[in-house]
């Protein structure tokens, strides 16, 4: 086990070595999970119709 002190400073060095996104590329990709969010939830929502239309059909309510 290394020592605490020693622990902390090779978190702090490896801190300073992630390249962190710009505000564009945050933007950017924000959007995009957003759009295929809403994409997402209406391909779902068109197929949970089609399946209780076809309920509906066999069951014939």
């Amino acid at each position: 086990m290394a020592n605490p002190l020693q622990f902390l400073q090779q978190v702090r060095s490896e801190a300073g070595k992630v390249t962190w996104p710009n505000r564009r590329e945050v933007l950017l990709t924000t959007g995009m999970v957003l759009a295929m969010a809403a994409l997402t939830a209406i391909f779902f929502s068109l197929v949970d119709w089609i399946i209780r239309l076809g309920v509906t059909q066999v069951i014939g309510s």
